[in-house]
Protein backbone atom coordinates (compact mmCIF):
# COMPACT_ATOMS: atom_id res chain seq x y z
CA UNK A 1 0.00 0.00 0.00
CA UNK A 2 2.98 2.41 0.84
CA UNK A 3 4.95 1.90 -2.23
CA UNK A 4 1.25 2.47 -3.94
CA UNK A 5 1.11 5.53 -2.83
CA UNK A 6 4.31 7.00 -2.80
CA UNK A 7 3.85 5.99 -6.52
CA UNK A 8 0.99 7.38 -7.28
CA UNK A 9 1.80 10.61 -5.42
CA UNK A 10 5.06 10.73 -7.59
CA UNK A 11 2.97 10.39 -10.83
CA UNK A 12 0.70 13.34 -9.63
CA UNK A 13 3.14 15.54 -8.47
CA UNK A 14 5.01 15.27 -11.56
CA UNK A 15 2.26 15.27 -13.30
CA UNK A 16 0.40 18.59 -12.01
CA UNK A 17 2.85 20.40 -10.19
CA UNK A 18 1.74 21.82 -6.66
CA UNK A 19 0.27 20.21 -3.67
CA UNK A 20 -3.16 21.76 -3.75
CA UNK A 21 -3.89 20.58 -7.33
CA UNK A 22 -2.46 16.82 -6.38
CA UNK A 23 -4.93 16.43 -3.86
CA UNK A 24 -7.89 17.77 -6.15
CA UNK A 25 -6.70 15.45 -9.05
CA UNK A 26 -6.61 12.55 -6.67
CA UNK A 27 -9.97 13.09 -5.29
CA UNK A 28 -11.30 13.27 -9.38
CA UNK A 29 -9.47 9.96 -10.49
CA UNK A 30 -10.81 8.28 -7.11
CA UNK A 31 -14.20 9.33 -8.42
CA UNK A 32 -13.86 7.80 -11.83
CA UNK A 33 -12.58 4.93 -10.85
CA UNK A 34 -15.84 4.15 -8.08
CA UNK A 35 -17.94 5.09 -11.64
CA UNK A 36 -16.08 2.59 -13.27
CA UNK A 37 -16.16 0.15 -10.54
CA UNK A 38 -19.81 0.69 -10.68
CA UNK A 39 -20.37 0.28 -14.17
CA UNK A 40 -18.92 -3.01 -14.41
CA UNK A 41 -20.95 -4.39 -11.80
CA UNK A 42 -23.92 -3.29 -13.00
CA UNK A 43 -23.28 -4.95 -16.01
CA UNK A 44 -22.68 -8.19 -14.45
CA UNK A 45 -25.95 -8.26 -12.52
CA UNK A 46 -28.20 -10.45 -13.88
CA UNK A 47 -31.94 -9.18 -14.60
CA UNK A 48 -34.52 -10.46 -11.95
CA UNK A 49 -37.75 -12.01 -13.66
CA UNK A 50 -40.44 -13.06 -11.10
CA UNK A 51 -43.14 -16.20 -12.60
CA UNK A 52 -46.38 -16.71 -10.39
CA UNK A 53 -47.04 -20.03 -11.06
CA UNK A 54 -50.91 -20.58 -9.67
CA UNK A 55 -52.84 -23.65 -10.00
CA UNK A 56 -52.02 -28.00 -10.97
CA UNK A 57 -50.43 -29.96 -8.02
CA UNK A 58 -46.91 -30.70 -7.01
CA UNK A 59 -45.84 -32.89 -9.40
CA UNK A 60 -47.55 -30.94 -12.39
CA UNK A 61 -45.85 -27.58 -10.93
CA UNK A 62 -42.83 -29.74 -11.33
CA UNK A 63 -43.40 -30.88 -14.75
CA UNK A 64 -44.33 -27.29 -15.75
CA UNK A 65 -40.64 -26.27 -14.48
CA UNK A 66 -39.13 -29.31 -16.29
CA UNK A 67 -41.01 -28.26 -19.80
CA UNK A 68 -39.65 -24.32 -19.05
CA UNK A 69 -35.61 -25.17 -18.31
CA UNK A 70 -34.79 -28.37 -20.53
CA UNK A 71 -32.28 -27.75 -22.61
CA UNK A 72 -29.42 -30.08 -23.31
CA UNK A 73 -26.62 -27.78 -22.60
CA UNK A 74 -28.32 -26.95 -19.57
CA UNK A 75 -28.25 -30.49 -18.30
CA UNK A 76 -24.66 -30.87 -19.10
CA UNK A 77 -24.11 -27.53 -17.18
CA UNK A 78 -25.82 -28.53 -13.98
CA UNK A 79 -24.00 -31.44 -14.50
CA UNK A 80 -20.75 -30.45 -14.34
CA UNK A 81 -21.65 -27.57 -11.37
CA UNK A 82 -23.77 -29.92 -9.76
CA UNK A 83 -25.88 -26.69 -8.75
CA UNK A 84 -29.21 -27.96 -9.57
CA UNK A 85 -31.60 -25.47 -7.75
CA UNK A 86 -33.94 -27.17 -5.11
CA UNK A 87 -38.04 -27.00 -5.74
CA UNK A 88 -39.41 -26.01 -2.37
CA UNK A 89 -43.09 -25.89 -3.49
CA UNK A 90 -44.85 -29.10 -1.21
CA UNK A 91 -46.22 -26.35 1.56
CA UNK A 92 -47.98 -23.10 1.03
CA UNK A 93 -46.33 -20.76 -1.26
CA UNK A 94 -43.12 -22.71 -2.83
CA UNK A 95 -40.12 -21.57 -4.35
CA UNK A 96 -37.16 -22.19 -6.63
CA UNK A 97 -35.25 -20.38 -9.82
CA UNK A 98 -33.21 -21.27 -12.62
CA UNK A 99 -30.87 -19.45 -15.30
CA UNK A 100 -32.04 -18.44 -18.39
CA UNK A 101 -29.04 -19.39 -21.06
CA UNK A 102 -28.39 -18.10 -24.70
CA UNK A 103 -27.80 -20.27 -27.56
CA UNK A 104 -24.53 -20.88 -26.99
CA UNK A 105 -25.40 -22.46 -23.25
CA UNK A 106 -22.44 -19.85 -22.29
CA UNK A 107 -24.24 -16.21 -21.04
CA UNK A 108 -26.81 -16.33 -18.61
CA UNK A 109 -29.44 -13.84 -20.21
CA UNK A 110 -31.55 -13.38 -16.84
CA UNK A 111 -32.64 -15.36 -13.40
CA UNK A 112 -36.20 -15.88 -13.12
CA UNK A 113 -37.82 -16.87 -9.53
CA UNK A 114 -40.86 -18.84 -9.89
CA UNK A 115 -43.08 -18.45 -6.86
CA UNK A 116 -45.92 -21.70 -6.94
CA UNK A 117 -49.03 -22.02 -5.03
CA UNK A 118 -51.41 -24.74 -5.68
CA UNK A 119 -54.81 -23.52 -3.91
CA UNK A 120 -56.46 -20.46 -4.33
CA UNK A 121 -57.28 -20.39 -0.52
CA UNK A 122 -58.09 -16.90 0.60
CA UNK A 123 -55.63 -17.52 3.81
CA UNK A 124 -52.79 -16.94 0.66
CA UNK A 125 -53.60 -13.73 -0.55
CA UNK A 126 -51.08 -12.29 2.25
CA UNK A 127 -48.01 -14.64 0.65
CA UNK A 128 -48.60 -13.31 -2.81
CA UNK A 129 -49.05 -9.51 -1.74
CA UNK A 130 -45.33 -8.89 -0.75
CA UNK A 131 -44.55 -10.67 -3.89
CA UNK A 132 -46.02 -7.39 -5.64
CA UNK A 133 -43.78 -3.76 -6.05
CA UNK A 134 -43.38 -1.11 -7.85
CA UNK A 135 -39.92 -2.66 -8.88
CA UNK A 136 -40.83 -5.85 -9.63
CA UNK A 137 -44.06 -5.65 -11.08
CA UNK A 138 -42.93 -4.60 -14.77
CA UNK A 139 -40.45 -8.27 -14.68
CA UNK A 140 -43.62 -10.42 -13.33
CA UNK A 141 -45.89 -12.65 -15.23
CA UNK A 142 -48.40 -14.91 -14.16
CA UNK A 143 -48.87 -18.38 -15.46
CA UNK A 144 -52.39 -20.50 -14.26
CA UNK A 145 -52.00 -24.30 -14.43
CA UNK A 146 -54.78 -26.23 -15.90
CA UNK A 147 -54.88 -30.37 -16.34
CA UNK A 148 -56.31 -32.28 -19.52
CA UNK A 149 -57.67 -34.63 -16.42
CA UNK A 150 -60.30 -32.42 -15.75
CA UNK A 151 -61.21 -29.83 -18.41
CA UNK A 152 -64.45 -29.55 -17.34
CA UNK A 153 -63.42 -27.51 -14.29
CA UNK A 154 -61.40 -25.06 -16.33
CA UNK A 155 -63.83 -22.40 -16.06
CA UNK A 156 -64.57 -22.89 -12.41
CA UNK A 157 -60.35 -23.01 -11.84
CA UNK A 158 -59.80 -20.06 -13.87
CA UNK A 159 -62.39 -17.61 -11.71
CA UNK A 160 -61.20 -18.62 -8.70
CA UNK A 161 -57.34 -17.55 -9.39
CA UNK A 162 -58.23 -14.40 -11.26
CA UNK A 163 -60.89 -13.53 -8.02
CA UNK A 164 -57.84 -14.11 -5.81
CA UNK A 165 -55.28 -11.90 -8.09
CA UNK A 166 -57.91 -8.91 -8.21
CA UNK A 167 -58.50 -9.57 -4.75
CA UNK A 168 -54.52 -9.27 -3.76
CA UNK A 169 -54.41 -5.89 -6.21
CA UNK A 170 -57.12 -4.00 -4.68
CA UNK A 171 -55.29 -3.97 -1.83
CA UNK A 172 -52.33 -2.76 -3.04
CA UNK A 173 -51.04 0.75 -2.97
CA UNK A 174 -51.36 3.55 -5.29
CA UNK A 175 -47.79 3.33 -6.67
CA UNK A 176 -48.17 -0.07 -7.43
CA UNK A 177 -51.46 0.49 -8.75
CA UNK A 178 -50.14 3.16 -11.04
CA UNK A 179 -47.16 0.96 -11.81
CA UNK A 180 -49.53 -1.60 -13.22
CA UNK A 181 -51.86 0.54 -15.21
CA UNK A 182 -48.19 1.69 -17.09
CA UNK A 183 -47.66 -2.13 -17.55
CA UNK A 184 -50.76 -2.54 -19.06
CA UNK A 185 -50.74 -0.03 -21.48
CA UNK A 186 -47.19 -1.12 -22.65
CA UNK A 187 -48.55 -4.72 -23.13
CA UNK A 188 -52.15 -3.63 -25.69
CA UNK A 189 -49.77 -2.86 -28.32
CA UNK A 190 -46.71 -5.38 -27.74
CA UNK A 191 -46.99 -8.30 -30.49
CA UNK A 192 -49.98 -6.61 -32.10
CA UNK A 193 -50.11 -6.66 -36.15
CA UNK A 194 -48.24 -3.25 -37.17
CA UNK A 195 -47.35 -2.48 -33.91
CA UNK A 196 -43.56 -1.08 -33.40
CA UNK A 197 -42.96 -3.48 -30.52
CA UNK A 198 -42.35 -6.88 -30.52
CA UNK A 199 -44.06 -9.95 -27.63
CA UNK A 200 -40.70 -9.54 -26.39
CA UNK A 201 -40.36 -5.48 -25.95
CA UNK A 202 -37.74 -5.10 -28.79
CA UNK A 203 -38.32 -2.57 -31.44
CA UNK A 204 -40.06 -3.53 -34.34
CA UNK A 205 -40.47 -2.74 -37.89
CA UNK A 206 -43.91 -2.56 -39.43
CA UNK A 207 -43.60 -4.34 -42.61
CA UNK A 208 -44.94 -2.13 -46.14
CA UNK A 209 -48.41 -1.69 -45.82
CA UNK A 210 -49.36 -2.98 -42.42
CA UNK A 211 -51.27 -0.67 -39.93
CA UNK A 212 -51.39 -1.15 -36.49
CA UNK A 213 -55.14 -2.31 -35.49
CA UNK A 214 -57.18 -0.83 -32.87
CA UNK A 215 -58.55 -3.37 -30.24
CA UNK A 216 -61.42 -5.03 -31.35
CA UNK A 217 -64.72 -6.42 -28.73
CA UNK A 218 -64.18 -8.32 -26.10
CA UNK A 219 -60.38 -7.80 -26.03
CA UNK A 220 -58.34 -5.83 -23.18
CA UNK A 221 -62.17 -5.30 -21.17
CA UNK A 222 -60.64 -6.44 -17.47
CA UNK A 223 -56.62 -6.20 -17.23
CA UNK A 224 -55.61 -7.58 -14.32
CA UNK A 225 -52.31 -5.24 -14.16
CA UNK A 226 -50.01 -8.03 -14.93
CA UNK A 227 -49.36 -10.39 -17.99
CA UNK A 228 -51.12 -13.80 -18.09
CA UNK A 229 -50.44 -17.24 -19.45
CA UNK A 230 -52.49 -19.70 -19.34
CA UNK A 231 -51.21 -23.35 -19.94
CA UNK A 232 -52.95 -26.95 -20.52
CA UNK A 233 -51.24 -29.62 -19.50
CA UNK A 234 -51.09 -33.13 -20.45
CA UNK A 235 -52.49 -32.91 -23.83
CA UNK A 236 -52.18 -36.40 -24.85
CA UNK A 237 -55.34 -37.14 -22.87
CA UNK A 238 -57.39 -35.72 -25.73
CA UNK A 239 -56.98 -39.35 -27.27
CA UNK A 240 -58.04 -40.61 -23.67
CA UNK A 241 -61.06 -38.34 -23.83
CA UNK A 242 -62.03 -39.14 -27.06
CA UNK A 243 -61.57 -43.21 -26.94
CA UNK A 244 -63.02 -43.25 -23.38
CA UNK A 245 -65.74 -40.88 -23.20
CA UNK A 246 -67.22 -40.69 -26.41
CA UNK A 247 -65.56 -36.74 -26.86
CA UNK A 248 -66.03 -35.30 -30.43
CA UNK A 249 -64.04 -32.56 -32.74
CA UNK A 250 -66.93 -30.37 -31.69
CA UNK A 251 -66.27 -30.76 -27.78
CA UNK A 252 -62.39 -29.89 -28.40
CA UNK A 253 -62.93 -26.92 -30.13
CA UNK A 254 -66.12 -25.87 -27.52
CA UNK A 255 -63.37 -25.82 -25.09
CA UNK A 256 -60.74 -23.93 -26.96
CA UNK A 257 -63.74 -21.30 -27.97
CA UNK A 258 -63.94 -20.85 -24.27
CA UNK A 259 -60.69 -20.50 -23.36
CA UNK A 260 -59.91 -17.91 -26.20
CA UNK A 261 -63.49 -15.75 -25.88
CA UNK A 262 -62.29 -15.73 -21.59
CA UNK A 263 -58.58 -14.94 -21.70
CA UNK A 264 -59.25 -12.35 -24.91
CA UNK A 265 -61.13 -10.01 -22.42
CA UNK A 266 -56.97 -10.24 -20.21
CA UNK A 267 -54.95 -9.93 -23.12
CA UNK A 268 -53.95 -13.67 -21.94
CA UNK A 269 -51.78 -16.28 -23.73
CA UNK A 270 -52.94 -19.42 -24.13
CA UNK A 271 -50.98 -22.75 -25.24
CA UNK A 272 -51.14 -26.76 -24.66
CA UNK A 273 -48.31 -28.91 -23.76
CA UNK A 274 -47.43 -32.94 -23.70
CA UNK A 275 -44.57 -33.94 -21.29
CA UNK A 276 -42.77 -35.95 -23.73
CA UNK A 277 -43.37 -33.75 -26.82
CA UNK A 278 -41.20 -30.35 -27.95
CA UNK A 279 -43.27 -27.33 -27.39
CA UNK A 280 -42.97 -23.34 -27.84
CA UNK A 281 -43.60 -22.98 -24.20
CA UNK A 282 -40.24 -21.72 -23.26
CA UNK A 283 -40.03 -19.07 -26.25
CA UNK A 284 -43.42 -17.85 -25.30
CA UNK A 285 -42.88 -17.21 -21.30
CA UNK A 286 -38.95 -15.44 -22.08
CA UNK A 287 -40.69 -13.32 -24.44
CA UNK A 288 -43.82 -12.38 -21.95
CA UNK A 289 -40.81 -11.64 -19.61
CA UNK A 290 -39.33 -9.68 -22.00
CA UNK A 291 -35.83 -12.52 -22.18
CA UNK A 292 -34.89 -12.56 -25.93
CA UNK A 293 -31.44 -13.69 -27.22
CA UNK A 294 -28.66 -11.85 -29.32
CA UNK A 295 -27.71 -15.23 -31.32
CA UNK A 296 -30.75 -16.76 -32.12
CA UNK A 297 -34.88 -15.47 -31.50
CA UNK A 298 -37.50 -18.75 -32.29
CA UNK A 299 -40.27 -16.60 -33.46
CA UNK A 300 -44.14 -17.73 -32.37
CA UNK A 301 -46.47 -18.95 -34.74
CA UNK A 302 -50.09 -19.21 -33.50
CA UNK A 303 -51.61 -22.51 -34.14
CA UNK A 304 -55.33 -23.33 -33.47
CA UNK A 305 -55.52 -26.31 -35.81
CA UNK A 306 -53.52 -28.85 -33.84
CA UNK A 307 -55.80 -29.70 -31.44
CA UNK A 308 -52.82 -30.69 -28.49
CA UNK A 309 -50.65 -28.21 -30.11
CA UNK A 310 -52.64 -25.15 -29.67
CA UNK A 311 -50.88 -21.75 -29.28
CA UNK A 312 -52.18 -18.35 -29.10
CA UNK A 313 -49.97 -15.34 -28.45
CA UNK A 314 -51.30 -12.36 -26.29
CA UNK A 315 -52.45 -9.30 -28.94
CA UNK A 316 -53.59 -12.02 -31.88
CA UNK A 317 -56.84 -13.60 -31.30
CA UNK A 318 -60.02 -11.99 -32.18
CA UNK A 319 -64.25 -12.63 -31.83
CA UNK A 320 -63.90 -13.17 -35.68
CA UNK A 321 -60.98 -15.53 -35.38
CA UNK A 322 -62.95 -18.22 -32.72
CA UNK A 323 -66.05 -17.59 -34.78
CA UNK A 324 -64.26 -19.48 -37.51
CA UNK A 325 -63.08 -22.58 -35.63
CA UNK A 326 -66.92 -23.54 -35.56
CA UNK A 327 -70.41 -22.09 -35.48
CA UNK A 328 -72.55 -22.44 -32.46
CA UNK A 329 -71.32 -20.68 -29.76
CA UNK A 330 -72.12 -17.06 -29.02
CA UNK A 331 -68.92 -15.45 -27.72
CA UNK A 332 -70.59 -12.35 -26.85
CA UNK A 333 -73.15 -14.28 -24.69
CA UNK A 334 -69.35 -16.23 -23.27
CA UNK A 335 -67.90 -13.19 -22.67
CA UNK A 336 -70.68 -10.88 -20.75
CA UNK A 337 -71.29 -14.04 -18.87
CA UNK A 338 -67.25 -13.83 -17.74
CA UNK A 339 -67.64 -10.24 -16.62
CA UNK A 340 -70.49 -11.36 -14.45
CA UNK A 341 -68.50 -14.48 -12.81
CA UNK A 342 -65.52 -11.86 -11.95
CA UNK A 343 -67.91 -9.55 -10.14
CA UNK A 344 -68.20 -11.99 -7.87
CA UNK A 345 -66.82 -11.54 -3.80
CA UNK A 346 -64.09 -13.52 -2.37
CA UNK A 347 -64.40 -16.29 -1.41
CA UNK A 348 -67.70 -17.61 -2.72
CA UNK A 349 -69.55 -18.64 0.36
CA UNK A 350 -69.37 -22.58 0.73
CA UNK A 351 -69.43 -22.72 -3.19
CA UNK A 352 -66.85 -25.06 -4.13
CA UNK A 353 -67.23 -27.00 -0.84
CA UNK A 354 -71.24 -27.66 -1.14
CA UNK A 355 -71.83 -28.32 -5.06
CA UNK A 356 -69.79 -30.50 -7.28
CA UNK A 357 -68.51 -30.14 -10.87
CA UNK A 358 -72.30 -30.59 -12.78
CA UNK A 359 -73.60 -28.10 -10.09
CA UNK A 360 -75.30 -30.65 -7.55
CA UNK A 361 -76.46 -29.92 -3.99
CA UNK A 362 -74.23 -32.31 -1.80
CA UNK A 363 -75.12 -33.07 1.93
CA UNK A 364 -78.07 -31.23 1.94
CA UNK A 365 -76.26 -28.17 2.66
CA UNK A 366 -78.83 -24.96 1.95
CA UNK A 367 -76.60 -22.12 2.71
CA UNK A 368 -75.20 -22.52 -0.82
CA UNK A 369 -74.46 -19.18 -2.88
CA UNK A 370 -76.29 -19.78 -6.05
CA UNK A 371 -74.47 -19.24 -9.09
CA UNK A 372 -74.91 -15.65 -10.74
CA UNK A 373 -77.63 -15.45 -13.82
CA UNK A 374 -75.53 -15.63 -17.29
CA UNK A 375 -72.77 -17.06 -15.55
CA UNK A 376 -70.11 -18.56 -18.12
CA UNK A 377 -68.79 -21.11 -15.70
CA UNK A 378 -72.51 -22.42 -15.37
CA UNK A 379 -73.18 -22.47 -19.31
CA UNK A 380 -69.83 -23.75 -19.96
CA UNK A 381 -70.55 -26.91 -16.92
CA UNK A 382 -73.63 -27.29 -18.56
CA UNK A 383 -71.73 -28.07 -22.24
CA UNK A 384 -69.24 -29.61 -21.16
CA UNK A 385 -69.06 -32.80 -18.63
CA UNK A 386 -67.63 -36.02 -17.11
CA UNK A 387 -69.37 -38.48 -19.13
CA UNK A 388 -67.84 -41.18 -16.80
CA UNK A 389 -69.53 -39.86 -13.56
CA UNK A 390 -73.14 -39.92 -15.57
CA UNK A 391 -72.48 -43.58 -15.97
CA UNK A 392 -72.09 -44.19 -12.60
CA UNK A 393 -75.10 -41.99 -11.49
CA UNK A 394 -77.07 -43.96 -14.20
CA UNK A 395 -75.71 -47.01 -13.12
CA UNK A 396 -77.42 -46.01 -9.66
CA UNK A 397 -80.96 -46.03 -11.54
CA UNK A 398 -82.02 -43.14 -8.57
CA UNK A 399 -82.74 -39.40 -9.61
CA UNK A 400 -81.02 -38.18 -6.98
CA UNK A 401 -77.69 -38.23 -8.63
CA UNK A 402 -75.89 -35.75 -6.45
CA UNK A 403 -74.10 -38.58 -4.53
CA UNK A 404 -71.98 -41.66 -5.99
CA UNK A 405 -71.96 -43.91 -2.59
CA UNK A 406 -74.39 -46.19 -2.00
CA UNK A 407 -75.61 -47.03 1.64
CA UNK A 408 -75.52 -50.42 1.89
CA UNK A 409 -78.22 -52.43 4.58
CA UNK A 410 -77.05 -54.41 7.81
CA UNK A 411 -76.39 -58.08 6.39
CA UNK A 412 -78.47 -59.85 9.05
CA UNK A 413 -81.26 -57.36 8.20
CA UNK A 414 -81.13 -58.66 4.90
CA UNK A 415 -81.06 -62.32 5.47
CA UNK A 416 -84.23 -61.53 7.54
CA UNK A 417 -86.25 -60.22 4.87
CA UNK A 418 -84.97 -62.73 2.50
CA UNK A 419 -86.08 -65.73 4.99
CA UNK A 420 -89.56 -64.02 5.18
CA UNK A 421 -89.90 -63.87 1.63
CA UNK A 422 -89.22 -67.36 1.43
CA UNK A 423 -91.59 -68.30 4.36
CA UNK A 424 -94.04 -67.09 1.95
CA UNK A 425 -93.18 -68.45 -0.86
CA UNK A 426 -92.90 -71.96 0.87
CA UNK A 427 -96.71 -71.43 1.98
CA UNK A 428 -97.96 -70.63 -1.16
CA UNK A 429 -96.33 -73.76 -2.76
CA UNK A 430 -98.14 -75.55 -0.42
CA UNK A 431 -101.35 -74.29 -0.70
CA UNK A 432 -101.34 -74.77 -4.63
CA UNK A 433 -100.61 -78.45 -3.54
CA UNK A 434 -97.71 -78.13 -5.97
CA UNK A 435 -95.75 -82.41 -6.26
CA UNK A 436 -91.82 -81.15 -5.68
CA UNK A 437 -91.23 -84.19 -7.77
CA UNK A 438 -93.44 -83.42 -10.82
CA UNK A 439 -91.66 -80.29 -10.46
CA UNK A 440 -88.35 -81.59 -10.92
CA UNK A 441 -89.22 -84.11 -13.84
CA UNK A 442 -90.90 -80.62 -15.23
CA UNK A 443 -87.35 -78.59 -14.75
CA UNK A 444 -85.52 -81.50 -16.53
CA UNK A 445 -87.73 -81.67 -19.01
CA UNK A 446 -87.67 -77.96 -19.55
CA UNK A 447 -83.75 -78.06 -19.28
CA UNK A 448 -83.46 -81.18 -22.15
CA UNK A 449 -85.85 -78.34 -24.31
CA UNK A 450 -83.57 -75.55 -24.00
CA UNK A 451 -79.99 -76.84 -24.34
CA UNK A 452 -81.67 -79.40 -27.32
CA UNK A 453 -80.25 -82.44 -28.69
CA UNK A 454 -76.92 -83.70 -27.49
CA UNK A 455 -74.01 -85.12 -29.78
CA UNK A 456 -70.49 -86.43 -29.29
CA UNK A 457 -68.19 -88.07 -32.21
CA UNK A 458 -66.79 -91.86 -30.80
CA UNK A 459 -64.26 -93.40 -33.69
CA UNK A 460 -65.65 -91.00 -36.17
CA UNK A 461 -68.75 -92.37 -35.68
CA UNK A 462 -71.34 -88.88 -34.87
CA UNK A 463 -73.61 -90.30 -31.90
CA UNK A 464 -76.96 -88.65 -30.46
CA UNK A 465 -76.94 -89.05 -26.93
CA UNK A 466 -80.48 -89.14 -26.26
CA UNK A 467 -80.73 -92.11 -29.11
CA UNK A 468 -77.92 -94.24 -27.12
CA UNK A 469 -79.63 -93.81 -23.98
CA UNK A 470 -83.04 -94.68 -25.57
CA UNK A 471 -81.02 -98.20 -26.95
CA UNK A 472 -80.04 -98.93 -23.90
CA UNK A 473 -82.98 -98.57 -22.11
CA UNK A 474 -84.81 -100.73 -25.25
CA UNK A 475 -82.33 -103.38 -24.32
CA UNK A 476 -82.26 -103.51 -20.59
CA UNK A 477 -86.45 -104.04 -20.93
CA UNK A 478 -86.55 -106.94 -23.93
CA UNK A 479 -82.88 -108.58 -23.93
CA UNK A 480 -82.14 -112.01 -21.82
CA UNK A 481 -81.00 -111.98 -18.39
CA UNK A 482 -78.41 -110.30 -17.22
CA UNK A 483 -75.03 -111.81 -15.73
CA UNK A 484 -76.47 -111.01 -12.04
CA UNK A 485 -79.25 -113.55 -12.08
CA UNK A 486 -76.86 -116.18 -13.68
CA UNK A 487 -74.37 -116.68 -11.13
CA UNK A 488 -77.20 -116.43 -8.71
CA UNK A 489 -78.83 -119.51 -10.10
CA UNK A 490 -75.38 -120.86 -10.34
CA UNK A 491 -75.11 -120.33 -6.70
CA UNK A 492 -78.39 -122.21 -5.90
CA UNK A 493 -77.37 -125.39 -7.73
CA UNK A 494 -75.30 -128.40 -5.60
CA UNK A 495 -72.01 -129.46 -7.14
CA UNK A 496 -71.41 -132.91 -8.07
CA UNK A 497 -68.02 -133.72 -6.30
CA UNK A 498 -68.06 -137.44 -7.51
CA UNK A 499 -68.07 -136.80 -10.62
CA UNK A 500 -65.08 -134.45 -11.07
CA UNK A 501 -63.00 -136.65 -8.69
CA UNK A 502 -63.39 -139.21 -11.55
CA UNK A 503 -62.66 -136.66 -14.40
CA UNK A 504 -59.39 -135.76 -13.05
CA UNK A 505 -58.71 -139.80 -12.04
CA UNK A 506 -59.71 -140.66 -15.95
CA UNK A 507 -56.70 -137.66 -16.79
CA UNK A 508 -54.05 -138.98 -14.81
CA UNK A 509 -54.42 -142.93 -15.73
CA UNK A 510 -53.66 -142.12 -19.84
CA UNK A 511 -50.23 -143.13 -21.43
CA UNK A 512 -48.26 -141.51 -23.82
CA UNK A 513 -47.69 -143.63 -27.22
CA UNK A 514 -45.00 -143.82 -29.62
CA UNK A 515 -46.12 -141.18 -31.65
CA UNK A 516 -46.58 -138.86 -28.99
CA UNK A 517 -50.00 -139.54 -28.86
CA UNK A 518 -52.18 -140.65 -25.21
CA UNK A 519 -53.64 -143.98 -25.07
CA UNK A 520 -56.43 -144.98 -22.75
CA UNK A 521 -55.86 -147.61 -20.20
Amino acid sequence: MTANSNRFSTYTSTSVGTGTGSEGKKDDKKDMWSSMLDNVASGKRLPEKNLLVLGGSVDSQRDFLEALSRTEGRKNLDRNNHKTPPIANSFALGYTYYNVLDADQEDILARISLYLLTSPAPFFTSLVKPLLTPQSISNTLIVILLDWSQPWLWMRQLREWLLLLRTVMMSLSDECKQTMEDVMLSWRERGRTGSSVNLDGTGAVAAEGEVALPLGPGEWEDGLGLPLCVVCQNSERIDYLEKSQGWKEEKFDLVLQYLRTVLLRHGASLIYTTPSAASPLQSLIHASLGIHSLLKRAPLKPNVIDRDKILVPPNWDSWGKIRVLRDGLDVEQVSEGWSIDLDQDFPMTKHSEAIDANNHQINGDTNVTEEPEGSSVVLYEEQVQDTSLEALQLAQGKKDTSRLEVTSADTQAFLASQLERLDLQKKADEKSGKDNTFAQGQTDDMISDHIGPVQFNMGGIQVDADDMVQRLKDRQAYGPPDQADDETHLEEEPVDTDTLAKFFGNLMNRKPTAGGGVTKT
